[in-house]
């Protein structure tokens, strides 16, 4: 089977692991979990990072460093992974979902500025829903696919409508919008390390900041709020969070062959245009503002999607559909959905993602066209 995207494990991570189960550094302590959270600092521009167990907690962790709780709204776009709405129910906050734009996929943002335009008032600097009268604390923009929006645009909304910006770049490492990085534009950015990512430690996640203040309180209820050193003393409500050092160790040997990994994402991705577009099929759009790191590459074929994820199956090429609109599962149906045409609803039903691992070999490439034009050229 052509897999749709698997760990490239090529690099020094079995030298690094080694030396931390030779020296009995595994847990959340050793030099690993350091010097991961160093590279991702040199390598974003942020000031400050701290890793955590997975993306979700490190999205969890932001929100509650955003004093978000129980009373408040949370702004997402409606196509995004669960784990993006899932964090902000952790806080006991409701999300409110925005449609997203057609060409780039990524959130809407004229219906953005529509709706806090004309469905929010201000009192006291503070940002309400006319219907529920409930705080907008948040607004947790997803660099969906790897691919970005106008995030400049986004930030000045949000701070004229005094929302706290926190970046879900959990898909985005290596993406840039004018040569600055994702998830450093908002008062926090949070990436993942799953094992489907451009970069992975198996499971893992990474909180950013220019915030030294946000950066040591991540730490610390990350690491279940421990504040004595020696004493099992601890201050407030914490959560086991942090990433353990074996798998940063595997974060730093990935950090290490992040560049080729985007080269072949990149190379990868023009592969497919190249090929593709003939048959009519759509990818979303990038400005030229934008470096899109192509962490998954998702095509639109429209009327197409239910008849070419049966072909391609059947030929053992994996594919997935894209993600379900958030507002269309059960426990979100009766939140507020911002929306013009329901493009969120287009997307879904006429989206696949494509095999695009790090390590595919060009003979899978190769096979996989002519698995596309075995199947269009029965329908010219």
């Amino acid at each position: 089977m052509i897999p749709l995207s698997v760990p490239n494990i090529s690099g020094n991570e079995w030298k690094y692991v080694k030396e931390c189960l030779d020296t009995n550094w595994v847990s959340s302590v050793g030099k690993y979990v350091d010097l991961f959270e160093q590279k991702i600092t040199e390598y974003t521009g942020a000031k400050y990072a701290v890793a955590t167990s997975n993306g979700t907690a490190a999205l969890h962790v932001s929100l509650l460093l955003s004093d978000v709780n129980e009373n408040h709204l949370v702004i997402v776009p409606n196509i995004t992974f669960i784990a993006s709405v899932n964090s902000i129910r952790y806080t006991g906050a409701s999300p409110i979902f925005i449609d997203v734009c057609p060409k780039t996929w990524q959130m809407d943002l004229d219906l953005l500025e529509d709706y806090l335009k004309n469905k929010t008032r201000q009192v006291d600097g503070v940002c309400l829903c006319r219907e529920t009268n409930k705080p907008i604390k948040a607004i947790m923009p997803v660099h969906v696919l790897g691919n970005m929006g106008d995030i400049e645009k986004l930030c000045e909304l949000a701070k004229k409508y005094n929302i706290t910006v926190i970046e879900d770049s959990t898909e985005a490492l290596g993406s840039r919008f004018k040569k600055k990085h994702a998830g450093t534009f908002g008062k926090l950015g949070c990436f993942s390390f799953n094992g489907n990512k451009i970069l992975t430690t198996g499971g893992g996640g990474m909180i950013v900041t220019d915030d030294k203040a946000l950066a040591t309180k991540a730490k610390h209820i990350t690491t279940q709020a421990k504040s004595d050193s020696f004493e099992y003393i601890h201050d407030e409500v914490g959560y086991n969070y942090r990433l353990v050092n074996i798998l940063a160790a595997i974060g730093v040997a990935q950090m290490e062959m992040l560049p080729s990994f985007i080269d072949k994402k990149h190379e990868v991705a023009e592969f497919y245009k190249d090929k593709l577009t003939k048959f009519g099929i759509q990818f979303p759009e990038t400005t030229k503002e934008m470096f899109q790191n192509n962490w998954l590459i998702t095509i639109n074929v429209g009327e197409h999607k239910v008849k070419l994820i049966e072909h391609l199956t059947k030929l053992n090429i994996q594919v997935r559909p894209l993600w379900k609109p958030m507002n269309q599962l059960s426990m979100f149906k009766q939140c507020n959905y911002v929306n013009n045409d329901n493009i969120s609803q287009a997307l879904y039903e006429s989206c696949i993602s494509l095999p695009c691992s790090t390590n595919i070999k060009k003979t899978d490439l190769q096979d996989i066209i002519v698995a596309f034009e075995q199947y269009y050229n029965k329908r010219l």
